[in-house]
């Protein structure tokens, strides 16, 4: 039996500036249209939690902050993660890597992509992401969409702020391969965690 998986693609930053949410609702609409995922947007706009201060991860110890707690019983829910990611100071947004931080088998033997964006596509913060992920025992995808260079500044607002659809053709073959890679790693992880139950 075939399990579609469900599939999040996370906002990675909450700036009331932020330019995530062009290539948020460009990824989407592009999950949308495959027929081999559920996807659902998850905005950490909507999970305010507190710098990570619990006692432990909760790998060890139950949380007790309620939003990290809600914030866990949102991450449960879904089989694969697609991050969309700036790029700050060669990293990750710190809201991004608190949020990693305030769950831990929620993300267990699940597989994400990213889509990075910024003058070198976010690479710096995306293998950031890779390594992070590693930790919390997830699967990265080899290919990952990244929106740098001329094609970041023709759509970032203090560019030339044109429609993501002007470079859609340049991101369309990573973001299949993405995709493609992501669904094989879902259905992997879905049933190797179904024969572990």
């Amino acid at each position: 039996m075939n399990v579609k998986p469900r599939i999040a693609v996370i906002i990675g930053s909450t700036r009331s500036t932020r330019f995530a949410d062009k290539p948020a609702q460009w990824i989407l609409k592009q999950a949308k249209a495959r027929t081999d995922i559920d996807a659902e947007l998850v905005d950490l706009r909507g999970h305010p939690m507190p710098f990570f201060d619990e006692i432990s991860s909760n790998r060890f110890a139950p949380s007790q902050n309620p939003e990290a707690v809600r914030w866990q019983e949102t991450v449960s829910q879904f089989d694969g993660f697609i991050f969309v990611v700036p790029e700050y100071n060669h990293s990750l947004p710190a809201v991004l890597k608190n949020a990693l931080d305030q769950a831990y088998q929620e993300w267990n033997h699940k597989p994400f992509t990213a889509v990075g964006y910024g003058g070198v596509g976010a690479a710096r913060s995306i293998e950031h992401l890779r390594q992070i992920g590693v930790e919390l025992q997830m699967v990265s995808t080899a290919t990952a969409v990244h929106i740098g260079g001329r094609d970041f500044y023709t759509v970032f607002p203090l560019g030339q702020d044109r429609p993501i659809e002007e470079i859609e053709a340049n991101l369309l073959p990573s973001a299949h391969s993405a995709f493609d890679e992501l669904v094989w790693w879902a259905g992997a992880t879905i049933a190797a965690r179904g024969a572990k139950a």
